[in-house]
């Protein structure tokens, strides 16, 4: 086991990032989903087996797949399917479409205003198929590539976009349901889990502070036993196991319907997996299948405010928990170590970009005031202003020169911006210069958000979490050299 780091300095990919007020010494239950949040899986060695399930059971179903193969970067978290066009797209907070892409062709600037001009990406909508998880990337990869062969009248049946997604996501959910691509990782774990050896210390923490510990999730009792006995077992300290670690553990949780509706609930009676209804209250430390969050409540006699849920999927975990619950939410977003070391990296490039940008400002509001008085001279009207047209010409002429010059500069380093951690669709939480939606997501429902759970380290369990001041275009600039708040 790693030494606890120094709270005072994690590195910026690893501290927890808060949009909503959090007094962890208010928490009374924390609970963990376990794929991409307790545990931590190679995304493209995951997905690359993922889609080779996929690709055989769509080719059982008479699709022209045994040529395709897995693309990672076609593809990224964040994007959403549009099932009415068959495009994938990247949207900003907003919902307007930044970016889009039909089958591998990417849609330029002119197509996409012709097709997205007046369109919104509204989630609530059945057209739009939000990929909120990495366990997505398979399943838009696929796509994306059927959607060129159903353009060219090569699959089989009558199916329209909308259909050919259901077809794929169907085929991938069986893949994943079957148990064949789970008892290959449970087999050879070190080919597709990443290790992450500060988090028995983190849990251990946050449970010797009185915290108890849940796991929810939606995976089965034989592949949750093995692959946490194979995370954590080996940085306990010794008699125990992560069995002991968790007050209560739910498998097969069935989510997001977990905490929003009401199904039956088995104990889990031995290693073997055998079940018997649920009779009375449940038991602590106790294994069980299905149920629901109201059981948990009851059991541990909390409402929302008093649990933190912590899950990597924008919907099933957070969403949802913290809609209709209202648990306090924590999201784990891996890529954001990668985010933040790409943007660390860019700023020299990022503070000459802003001063050009500045500087282009300046110009443009110049540029803007000149073409004003010159109009107002060549229309008559308006005051008389004291300089000659010819004048105002010359100098304007000037200004598309400089602003000609300075556009030069700055498209090289805007383009490497765009092109940071994906060289296709940039980075996740931006969309140009705004938010990407799912950055939008993330604000709206998670509490907290970090790139993982062992990053309660460096917080501790009795740490207080402010979200920072929220600020609005109007609110005043700070003066220069005021200190910070």
């Amino acid at each position: 086991m790693s030494p606890n780091p120094s709270p005072s300095t994690p590195p910026p990919g690893r501290r927890l990032y808060c949009n909503r007020t959090l007094n962890m010494r208010a928490i009374k239950a924390i609970g963990f989903d376990m794929d991409y949040t307790l545990i931590h899986y190679h995304p493209e060695a995951w997905e690359r087996r993922a889609y080779a399930e996929l690709r055989k059971r769509l080719a059982e179903r008479g699709f022209p797949v045994a040529d395709l193969e897995f693309d990672p970067g076609a593809v990224s978290l964040g994007l959403v399917l549009d099932l009415e066009l068959g495009n994938l797209v990247k949207a900003n907070r907003f919902g307007y479409v930044h970016q889009a892409v039909h089958g591998a062709v990417r849609l330029d600037h002119v197509a996409r205003r012709k097709v997205y001009g007046r369109v919104l990406v509204d989630l609530a909508e059945p057209r739009w198929a939000f990929q909120n998880t990495l366990f997505s990337l398979s399943e838009a990869c696929m796509y994306a590539q059927l959607v060129e062969r159903l353009d060219q009248g090569r699959l089989p049946g009558p199916l329209g976009y909308a259909g050919l997604y259901a077809v794929v996501r169907s085929s991938l959910d069986a893949a994943h349901a079957e148990g064949e691509l789970k008892a290959e990782i449970m087999a050879a774990p070190e080919r597709y889990v990443v290790l992450d050896e500060d988090l028995p210390l983190a849990l251990l923490d946050l449970k010797a502070a009185g915290k108890k510990l849940l796991l929810i999730t939606n995976s089965e009792w034989d592949y949750t036993r093995a692959m946490l006995a194979y995370v954590l077992d080996r940085h306990l300290p010794a008699g125990q196991t992560w069995e002991t670690l968790f007050d209560l553990k739910i498998v097969q949780a069935r989510k997001p319907e977990f905490f929003a509706t009401r199904h039956p609930m088995f104990e889990v009676v031995d290693a073997d997996g055998r079940l018997r209804p649920l009779v009375g209250r449940l038991r602590q430390g106790g294994t069980y299948l299905g149920g629901h969050a109201g059981l948990v409540e009851q059991h541990l006699g909390l409402d929302g405010e008093e649990i933190l849920y912590v899950g990597d999927h924008i919907f099933a975990d957070v969403h949802v928990s913290k809609s209709l619950l209202r648990w306090r939410t924590a999201l784990i977003l891996r890529q954001l170590e990668e985010e933040i070391t790409a943007l660390e990296g860019f700023r020299e490039h990022q503070a000459q970009l802003d001063a050009w940008m500045a500087e282009k400002t300046t110009l443009e509001e110049r540029q803007a005031r000149l073409r004003l008085a010159l109009q107002r001279a060549e229309l008559g009207y308006g005051p008389a202003g004291e300089r000659p047209k010819p004048e105002l010409q010359a100098e304007l002429q000037r200004l598309r020169s400089n602003l000609e010059d300075l556009d030069e500069r700055i498209a090289p380093l805007a383009r490497e911006y765009s092109e940071l951690v994906h060289p296709r669709w940039g980075l996740l939480m931006r969309a140009g210069g705004d938010k990407s939606h799912l950055a939008r997501q993330i604000e709206r429902y998670a509490d907290v958000y970090t790139s993982r759970p062992s990053n309660f380290l460096w917080q501790t369990p009795f740490g207080y979490l402010r979200a920072p001041h929220g600020g609005l275009p109007h609110d005043p600039a700070p003066q220069a050299g005021a200190e910070e708040a």
